[in-house]
């Protein structure tokens, strides 16, 4: 699988086994394009490949660095890897540019597992009903919103109104 696009979501790949006993795993796998496997058995391989013992000392894995990707999306300290790569593979946000840049702008205005519940349920057309884009914020949600609803303030007035605080308070 290659990916066409930039925005490559790259993680680390540490192992709680090896960060424990301060081995040379400790610091976790070389950076990984998730992008670049079809399945999670060629990140084992790869993880393999590095020294890792996935039947031993590495089989509690967790992901240490996460790249082109919100890093406060959730707790990534808590999460297996593999479940992350699932979850892109079934939303297609691993080798499909414009689902990328659409969970990029939900994440920025919703959280990480509303995102996995949407994915789980509907896998690939998890972001049929998502209507977001990139750098898409609360004020401009907020300013969607109050114009979809037919309200209607002086031009004079706009200034003083919150359309920030608003998005966030009807989302």
């Amino acid at each position: 699988m290659t990916n066409a696009y930039s925005n490559e979501i790259r993680i680390v790949i540490g192992s709680w086994g090896s960060y424990n006993e301060c081995n040379e795993r400790a610091l976790g796998s070389r950076w990984m394009d998730l992008a670049d496997y079809d399945s999670w058995d060629e990140i084992e391989e790869a993880l393999s490949n590095q020294g890792f013992e996935l039947d031993g000392i590495d089989e509690e894995l967790f992901i240490q660095d996460i790249d082109n990707f919100p890093s406060d999306a959730t707790n990534w300290d808590y999460m297996h890897p593999q479940r992350l790569f699932d979850i892109l593979q079934e939303a297609e946000g691993l080798d499909d540019s414009g689902k990328y840049d659409t969970l990029m702008a939900f994440l920025e205005v919703r959280g990480f597992r509303e995102f996995e519940e949407l994915a789980e349920k509907y896998g690939a057309g998890w972001d049929d009903d998502i209507y977001i884009y990139k750098n898409y914020d609360w004020d401009d949600y907020g300013r969607e919103m109050f114009n979809c609803c037919g309200y209607e303030i002086p031009d004079s007035l706009l200034d003083f109104f919150d359309f920030e605080a608003y998005g966030r308070y009807i989302g």
